[in-house]
């Protein structure tokens, strides 16, 4: 497991000739100025009615969002999850990342790949410190959504340590609330590239989707129920690949990763992550849920792909996620991007909606 985790903007109305060109069309008989026409009783009335309808739509419009990006910062400090998913969400779902500011590059190359698939819109960036979500909404309005209170995140924490089960621990919450307002999320962390569009893949009407975190190669008619435990008694689901409709059962699963990972706190002794608390959440429900297991040959895990040339020769035409995991280090799984082809921001950043960063 990974840390690692346009539409295009509507320009604002030129206003360097505001008037000039149809400034005859308010006058009146005798030729009566503009500011005599806007103050009689019959242009006031409309004129309320047009303030009361900007009220309404202006703050969910894109023009709005552009407003504050480029004034007061603070503006985005109050700006909700639930505005946030109003405002990406297509047929009622929504897309979403969790990023801190050192893994940047990683959010651009993953945008890059998701507007290639024409789902940029709905993507939905949770920021876990203050830079990021000013940068992200600077450039594109209304997309980014801080959660307070911001955890310690300046640093790319090291699989395993504190920083990193405090920055993943907050994910189920995250995704409770957004089911809770009605929606059907897709979370992915941002080591991910898609090679083609995952949501055809989201067979049936099931609570929770997942991958397969084991490397083992399984048959390409695989069972989509959930796998047997390990060796440690559980089963070893990614974390960081999920797809939820806004069921009850998909609810009581975050509520249990939730109860889960209060259970077994981070400690030096016990360096604890939020995927086995998944795993042990989705263990204890499996009775009550539907739950749903992705083919592998579409969503293989980074210890399938990157380490089996034959599989991937095998299922060549048949990958949609590429998941880099199964490496540690920002540098190392850049260089692995590299390799397989899979970096894009260097010479396809015009593609994302963050443009070059």
């Amino acid at each position: 497991m990974s840390l690692l985790h346009q539409r295009q903007q509507q320009k604002l109305p030129d206003h360097n000739h505001p008037l000039s060109g149809r400034a005859p069309a308010f006058y009146g008989l005798g030729q009566r100025p503009l500011s005599s026409f806007l103050f009689t009783r019959a242009a006031l009335l409309p004129l309320v009615a047009l303030l009361v309808l900007l009220g309404v739509l202006l703050p969910w419009s894109r023009p709005f969002a552009a407003l504050f990006s480029s004034g007061s910062l603070s503006w985005w400090n109050s700006y909700t999850l639930a505005q946030a998913a109003a405002f990406a969400a297509r047929n009622g779902t929504v897309i979403v990342c969790a990023v801190s500011r050192p893994y940047l590059p990683f959010l651009n190359n993953w945008l890059i790949s998701v507007a290639r698939q024409k789902r940029q819109d709905q993507v939905v960036v949770i920021a876990e410190d203050y830079a990021t979500l000013y940068d992200v909404n600077r450039r594109w309005p209304g997309h980014a959504v801080l959660v307070p209170p911001a955890p310690d995140s300046q640093t790319a924490h090291k699989f395993g340590s504190q920083g990193f089960f405090n920055f993943t621990s907050r994910r189920p919450r995250h995704l409770l609330h957004i089911l809770e307002l009605g929606y059907s999320v897709m979370y992915n962390d941002v080591d991910m590239v898609w090679l083609a569009d995952p949501f055809p893949y989201l067979e049936g009407n099931h609570d929770v989707y997942f991958t397969d975190d084991m490397a083992a190669v399984k048959p390409l008619n695989h069972p989509h129920n959930l796998p047997p435990p390990g060796k440690k008694g559980r089963t070893y689901i990614c974390s960081c690949m999920i797809f939820l409709r806004p069921t009850k059962g998909a609810k009581q699963v975050m509520k249990s990763w939730i109860e889960e990972l209060q259970n077994q706190p981070w400690s030096k002794k016990r360096k604890a992550n939020d995927q086995p608390a998944f795993n042990w959440a989705l263990n204890k429900t499996a009775g009550q849920v539907d739950l749903y297991l992705l083919p592998q040959a579409a969503f293989p895990t980074g210890g399938l792909y990157f380490k089996n040339e034959s599989w991937v020769k095998e299922t060549k035409g048949m990958h949609v996620i590429i998941h880099n995991n199964y490496i540690t280090g920002f540098e190392k799984k850049i260089k692995r991007f590299q390799e397989y082809d899979l970096w894009l921001v260097n010479d396809h950043s015009d593609e994302s909606p963050l443009g070059r960063i």
